[in-house]
């Protein structure tokens, strides 16, 4: 689906919080940062104009199942929200599945993980149980007719399918994205992306995964990730 980008208002999004992000990095840590900027990332979303055209709604859980990259930064918050927030059988159940999904995803590139369907594991009785912690890419994760998510999921060897999205929904979102991460590379953080059971499954695995993030260091011993460029960086420059 092709858009027409709302340069002003991409523009506006990424140097507001783009100077937000840098202020609250330096002020609060990265990780406090980042889930202070995730209140800002849904109120974005949620104020776009056509944000009433979505079909995404609680029990709708195709895109639970389609690959998922996240940034280390995400990775510790989720980690630090579980083990805040879920009861103990909730944490043994999601820590098996982020297991059992990273040793089957291990070793896959990215056009094999898009082509296999692997359950989210922090889908629960049809909801996500981290809601409130969910990983960016889920946060933008948006589409106007549910039709072309069940296909996808069906038929996941099909790449040409195309699901409708509601254009200022995905540039709010995109530009909030690239904004945040923007921040946290110019303070020095690593900002690659990796795939999200593998890198869960490292950061637990690797308790000292955190502290070499927080120094600034490449956090995963085991894992290499993607520099990603934002899709909206250049308009910023």
């Amino acid at each position: 689906m092709e858009i027409s980008l709302d340069v002003p208002f991409v523009l506006g999004v990424l140097a507001e919080e783009h100077q937000r992000a840098a202020n609250e990095i330096g002020e609060f840590g990265v990780v406090r940062a980042y889930e202070h900027s995730r209140q800002r990332h849904d109120a974005r979303i949620a104020s776009a104009p056509d944000v009433g055209t979505l079909a995404c709604r609680a029990g709708c859980t195709w895109c639970c199942h389609f690959s998922v990259d996240v940034r280390a930064v995400e990775v510790f918050s989720i980690l630090d929200f579980v083990e805040r927030s879920l009861p103990a059988e909730e944490k043994a159940r999601i820590y098996s599945e982020v297991r059992a999904n990273s040793a089957a995803l291990q070793g896959m590139d990215d056009m094999e993980r898009m082509r296999r369907n692997v359950k989210c594991p922090f889908l629960s009785a049809g909801r996500c149980s981290i809601y409130e912690a969910r990983p960016q890419t889920c946060r933008n994760y948006h589409a106007t007719d549910v039709v072309g998510c069940q296909q996808s999921y069906e038929d996941p060897d099909n790449l040409e399918i195309d699901p409708e999205f509601a254009p200022m929904v995905y540039q709010a979102g995109g530009a909030h994205v690239d904004a945040f991460t923007r921040a946290m590379r110019e303070a020095g953080y690593d900002t690659n992306v990796y795939e999200m059971n593998c890198a869960l499954d490292t950061a637990i695995s690797e308790p000292e995964a955190r502290q070499r993030f927080e120094e600034k260091r490449a956090p995963f011993k085991k894992l290499s990730g993607d520099d990603v460029p934002g899709e909206f960086e250049d308009l910023a420059d």
